[in-house]
């Protein structure tokens, strides 16, 4: 059994789609309450640009949900564009009708650094609209949709997710070395989801200074998971390693460039003895097995599979392709040089892509889970969540009678 989701939709057609398949039956669920909030927190964060003054994200389910609570069922939702009044001949289904071509806003002159060109080969396209639509990060939306019942289905086993900005730009924020206990209430205080207040304002000079400067910013976002038990994921095969499934579904997120998880690349740099995090043992534990780690440089996973220990992931953004003064590029139709074309951008997404960082990263734990703890409804899993916890402390609690048997 496995947790899945699929989307679709263009970023100006007439709405999103997103299927999610392996929740169990008798999860609440309530469309306001869990996801539509999930979609505000991605439209939000400065130096967003004029489309998500005109979108007001909110979802619609068609399937898979009744009376408040899952079936057991794929969920079907859809997230309607406002934007879509504004772009109906160009994104029409049918053929265009002769004479208005210039309402179907036809794209040309691919940007440097998007799947515009790449697209258009590939597919053997004349349009490149026909690329980038699919291609705008515009899909996260219905990505973010999916990750909230993710979310929603982890929060019954007690596994919170959050997000939070660690560098832009050139500027890079100090944490605290404890992270606040709800972490997102914290991020999301902030036009910027950091959490360092003197970084944040050196952050809205930058992206001022890019803006002017017809230019974009990328940066780094972390994502935490915590409450996770130890052994989601498994050493036994490459594509059942929690940290590869992690590094994959970060980096199929628009503009990623890097995946690093705990120390990261960091961890290169150094001996392994500043890198290795040290075992203890401690009976108080039980979603750890009864062991702790004395540090996290691991980022919460060995050997592919979690620790007990709080997941960290960090993923980097590069700087958005739509620059509002264009680089150079080559006309589709003639070969001509030109400048690339200006589709309307952000100078800055990188408080969203952490949203959205969250949404794939509990995708990837909820399937996890799923796959470990199986069951057809919520009672049902988490009746073998609570046993293997029990597993857990039985383990524990026989190693602790052993050395209190060799002590006396």
């Amino acid at each position: 059994m496995h947790f899945r989701f699929h989307t679709a939709g263009e970023s100006h057609g007439r709405g999103l789609v997103a299927l999610v398949e392996g929740v169990p039956a008798g999860l609440s669920l309530v469309a306001e309450r869990d996801i539509d909030i999930e979609l505000r927190r991605r439209q939000g964060g400065y130096g967003r640009g004029e489309r998500m003054k005109i979108e007001q994200d909110r979802v619609e389910f068609l399937a898979g949900v009744r009376l408040g609570e899952t079936l057991g069922s794929p969920i079907a939702m859809v997230i309607w564009n406002r934007d879509w009044e504004n772009w109906k001949a160009a994104m029409a289904y049918e053929p265009p009708p002769p004479g208005t071509e210039a309402a179907l806003r036809r794209v040309y002159l691919p940007r440097p650094g998007h799947a515009d060109l790449v697209g258009v080969l590939k597919y053997d396209r004349e349009d490149a609209r026909d690329v980038l639509e699919r291609a705008s990060a515009r899909e996260t939306t219905a990505r973010v949709a999916a990750g909230a019942v993710a979310k929603r289905l982890l929060a019954e086993l007690g596994i919170t997710i959050g997000s939070h900005v660690v560098r832009l730009g050139p500027v890079e924020a100090r944490p605290p070395a404890e992270l606040p206990e709800d972490l997102n209430a914290a991020a999301d205080a902030s036009p910027l989801r950091t959490l360092d207040a003197e970084a944040e304002q050196a952050m809205i000079h930058a992206i001022d200074a890019a803006r002017e400067e017809g230019n974009t910013l990328g940066g780094v976002f972390e994502v935490v998971a915590r409450g996770l038990p130890v052994g989601l994921g498994s050493h036994v095969a490459w594509d059942r390693k929690l940290d590869a499934r992690l590094a994959g579904a970060l980096m199929a997120i628009q503009a990623m460039k890097g995946v690093e998880i705990g120390m990261g690349f960091e961890a290169a740099r150094r001996r392994g003895s500043d890198v290795h995090d040290e075992i203890e043992y401690d009976p108080n534990l039980p979603r750890t097995g009864g062991y702790k780690r004395r540090s996290n440089r691991a980022g919460g996973l060995e050997g592919g599979i979690t620790t007990g220990a709080p997941l960290v992931v960090r993923a980097a953004m590069k700087p958005l392709s739509t620059l509002m003064r264009p680089l150079r590029s080559v006309d589709l139709r003639t070969g001509a040089r030109a400048d690339a074309v200006r589709e309307r951008s952000d100078v800055v997404a990188l408080p969203a892509a952490g949203v959205v960082g969250e949404a794939m990263v509990a995708l990837v734990i909820a399937d996890a889970t799923v796959e470990k703890f199986g069951g057809d409804s919520l009672a049902e899993m988490r009746r073998n969540f609570e046993g293997y916890l029990e597993q857990l402390r039985q383990r524990s609690g026989n190693l602790e009678r052993r050395s209190a048997g060799r002590g006396a």
